[in-house]
């Protein structure tokens, strides 16, 4: 038996902002088979090392997993294959130019569906984090957390 399609779908990247300084943030289509929108309403996505990348002037995602759907047959998508996104070209100069600067790169932070259930990825241009940046997000997140406790 087929496992329950959801319709509302928002699987979040939440190593992203632990590694991460978020700069500037944008809101992709994404070009995808059917097999692949049916293994995203499952929830079978995983962005670890995922990140986004320019081909022939137009931006791509690589190494986004979207697990092989269940029912599908030889039709079944490659998991690994790299997908184009569908953002104006406005933008695309804009990411091209902040990309040019040292230690930047583009990352997928969420993947929701929207209210008329078209797939689409929340982009971020982002500059990476050094250890003691990250030591200071892990600070703040015991001290917000030790916080609610006290309030609750």
């Amino acid at each position: 038996m087929a496992e329950k399609l959801v319709k509302k779908v928002d699987i979040k990247n939440r190593r992203a902002s632990f590694e991460y300084f978020f700069i500037d943030e944008y809101t992709a289509g994404i070009a995808l088979t059917g097999t692949e929108i049916k293994s995203i309403r499952q929830g079978k996505v995983n962005f670890q090392d995922a990140y986004c990348l320019f081909m022939d002037g137009e931006l791509y995602v690589r190494s986004l997993h979207i697990a092989p759907y269940t029912e599908g047959t030889h039709y079944n998508h490659d998991p690994m294959r790299d997908r184009k996104l569908l953002i104006t070209k406005r933008e695309i100069k804009k990411l091209t130019e902040g990309i040019k600067d040292q230690g930047l790169t583009i990352i997928p932070v969420r993947m929701f569906t929207s209210e008329r259930g078209l797939v689409k990825l929340h982009i971020a241009l982002a500059k990476g984090k050094k250890l003691y940046d990250k030591r200071d997000t892990i600070k703040e997140r015991d001290i917000k957390r030790e916080t609610d406790r006290i309030n609750y």
